[in-house]
């Protein structure tokens, strides 16, 4: 385990990974923020992701899950993925930091991750539509939860059997979120297929 007074460094990947997944975050939470400000204007209001009665923002963006904290969700998504995106640039430039701020950043990932698959749970049986930006959220927290955690491993910051943090050394960490999205996709299809068979 790495000692709590040791700074820790990033790996140039990891480091860029954190910068472009908090950027697409932040640019998808703000796209939904403002869509969100002109709907409060105008209930009327189409937002240009309303493609069909099953991806449809707006469909989405009137509901008290939009609303989970009381506010929008996307106002989280721009304090996260902007903190997320400077986290990410402090590392590119060569920023080390100590043990409790990965576990900081550890549990950010975790609780983002827990909220996204809510989110995703009520998408699909409750609400029952899509909004594509917010499924691009959820790609980019799964991403950022993953490799932090293989980080966290690969460092020693999270305590793990020798035989774990083997298998976070391996090089294709990458299969484990490309498997997380075809879930989800396959989810997506299965709840919707009533619709999509309808364009076949």
């Amino acid at each position: 385990m790495t000692p709590a007074r040791t700074p820790v460094p990033a790996s140039r990947g990891y480091s860029w990974l954190l910068l472009v997944t908090g950027l697409i975050g932040l640019a998808a939470s703000a796209v939904l923020t403002l869509d969100k400000l002109k709907l409060l204007e105008n209930p009327s209001y189409q937002p240009s992701c309303n493609i069909n009665p099953i991806i449809s923002c707006g469909s989405v963006m009137r509901t008290a899950q939009a609303e989970a904290f009381g506010f929008p969700n996307p106002l989280i998504g721009l304090a996260a993925f902007g903190a997320l995106a400077a986290i990410g640039a402090g590392l590119v430039a060569g920023a080390a930091h100590r043990r409790w701020f990965w576990l900081a950043l550890q549990s950010g990932t975790l609780l983002g991750l827990g909220f996204v698959c809510w989110l995703i749970d009520q998408a699909l049986y409750e609400i029952g539509a899509l909004c594509p930006y917010c499924m691009v959220v959820w790609a980019v927290v799964i991403t950022a939860f993953w490799y932090t955690t293989v980080h966290n491993l690969r460092t020693g910051v999270l305590p793990a059997p020798a035989a774990l943090r083997r298998l976070a050394a391996l090089p294709l960490q990458w299969l484990v979120p490309v498997a997380a999205y075809l879930v989800i996709l396959l989810l997506i299809l299965n709840r919707f297929w009533y619709y999509w068979s309808t364009l076949l």
